[in-house]
């Protein structure tokens, strides 16, 4: 009985494993996570405009995502907003934590809105070489 429980053990902890590499290899593969550091480097070293465009690109996926999570903490703002309690009521009460969600993801999806728009307009040909 112990040792089925504990081959059942590793054997579960074992394909975690596996399924958590496969997962990270396709992240890197891609190259659609970088790390703040990695943001900063690139754009400070970025010259050509394939590499402003690997730039847009990024900034546009963080946009979607970004806009995605709005609109799920929306949902959420307005499903917590049927059950608001008395004036007495801790803050920051639920409906107050949705909303402010809401309203940090709206600015992080307009500030890479932004970004993507400088570095598409960045990566055109025709583009100035030292625009900011």
């Amino acid at each position: 009985m112990t040792r089925n429980l504990l081959a059942t053990c590793i054997l579960s902890l074992a394909f975690a494993g596996v399924a958590n590499a496969q997962g990270t290899a396709t992240s890197t593969e891609t190259g659609a996570h970088y790390t703040q550091a990695q943001l900063k480097q690139l754009a400070s070293n970025a010259h050509a405009p394939e590499q402003y465009q690997a730039l847009a690109s990024y900034f546009g996926k963080q946009h979607k995502d970004y806009l995605q999570q709005a609109t799920e903490e929306k949902k959420e703002w307005e499903r917590r907003s049927q059950n608001v309690t008395g004036i007495l009521a801790k803050y920051p009460r639920p409906v107050d934590s949705a909303r402010n969600l809401y309203e940090y993801y709206m600015y992080k999806a307009t500030e890479a809105q932004t970004l993507e728009a400088k570095y598409g307009r960045l990566a055109a040909p025709n583009a100035p070489v030292n625009a900011e």
